[in-house]
């Protein structure tokens, strides 16, 4: 590989690490006012935005997804006779399905059926063999209950063709970003973060940070946004429905402020239209939640996680914020 001139032997050389960092891009428009850069944080508070959709398989998932695929890998798990199951929301699916293409294996993803339909689309585009379970099976698009069961039982009947990573119980999630993340954040604030903010889902991605942060700085503050109850956004959960993860650590979160998630899709739609980042529902949620963190303690550099961008989530926008869909087809008899 050569991150200078960009030339690689093969895709899964993409794949983030500090000598190859997802960018940190500050937020201007929509962060709160007087902040500072890298050097020190301001007296209004600075927030960046770590861009997880910059990974090659589009989303902060690719980091898990690698640790768990190429640990199996190593230890001859995994063979063209042999692949992987795995119950996803969608991201960790296709960020699998993708680099089980490169190593030229079988993926196959149990979904929930309230999974949008952009990301079934590109599961099944990267490969992937998809069953999508029904809805009452699982009952909120994070929780996964009934995916999760029915990829262990493929997983235990099957176990000739098909072996399961579990990122929601193997810990290798969560060494992920504390071998990656964490340090790739401590390296680009040269030392100066003060706040991680990071939605939950399967907890990787908070606990490998804050292991890794809180070792650098004790005080610097984790903070989680959760969506409301009855939410909609895939992957990510609230506290309540954190029973089917086994990476969830309390200890090292500092608080967890719950917002309403239909906010996480307008202030999407703000990100695209005032900061030109056309990030995801959950990332519109975890900057909401940042800027009342900042703006409530007036100083600190905050870092947030945007776990992937809105193009897997088109459908969705346009179901909370119909007036996106005002004026994309043509009149009848309109001539050109």
């Amino acid at each position: 590989m050569n991150h200078a001139t960009r030339v690689y032997d093969d895709i899964l050389e993409l794949l983030p690490s500090v000598d190859n960092p997802t960018p940190l891009v500050r937020i201007n428009r929509l962060g709160p006012a007087g902040g500072a850069g890298p050097g020190g944080a301001g007296a209004g508070g600075t927030l960046f935005a770590k861009l997880e959709w910059v990974n090659p398989f589009g989303s902060v998932k690719d980091r898990a997804a690698s640790y768990l695929l190429m640990d199996l890998a190593r230890r001859g798990e995994i063979t063209p006779g042999r692949g992987v199951v795995e119950p996803t929301s969608g991201n960790t699916g296709i960020s699998m399905a993708g680099i089980a293409a490169a190593l030229g294996v079988r993926m196959r993803a149990v979904i929930p059926n309230r999974v949008p339909l952009e990301k079934k689309v590109l599961l099944k585009l990267c490969g992937a063999e998809l069953e999508a379970v029904r809805d009452d099976l699982c009952p909120s698009p994070g929780a996964g209950d009934g995916s999760l069961n029915l990829a262990k039982t493929y997983a235990k009947a099957q176990g000739e063709r098909y072996v399961m990573p579990n990122q929601y119980e193997n810990d290798l999630n969560a060494r992920a970003h504390e071998e990656t993340t964490g340090p790739e954040i401590w390296h680009q604030t040269e030392g100066a973060i003060t706040h991680l903010f990071v939605s939950l889902g399967t907890c990787g991605t908070v606990t490998g940070c804050s292991r890794f942060l809180k070792r650098k700085n004790p005080g610097l503050r984790v903070i989680a946004v959760q969506p409301s109850e009855g939410h909609d956004i895939p992957g990510l959960r609230n506290v309540s429905q954190l029973g089917v993860s086994k990476l969830f650590d309390p200890s090292l979160i500092d608080e967890i402020l719950e917002i309403d998630y239909e906010l996480a899709y307008t202030r999407a739609r703000d990100l695209a239209r005032r900061e030109g980042l056309l990030a995801g529902p959950s990332s519109g949620l975890i900057l909401e939640g940042a800027r009342r963190v900042i703006e409530r303690e007036r100083t600190g550099l905050g870092v947030m996680i945007f776990p992937d961008d809105v193009f897997k989530y088109v459908s969705s926008m346009v179901r909370h914020l119909p007036e996106l869909a005002e004026g994309i087809h043509a009149n009848k008899g309109e001539e050109l």
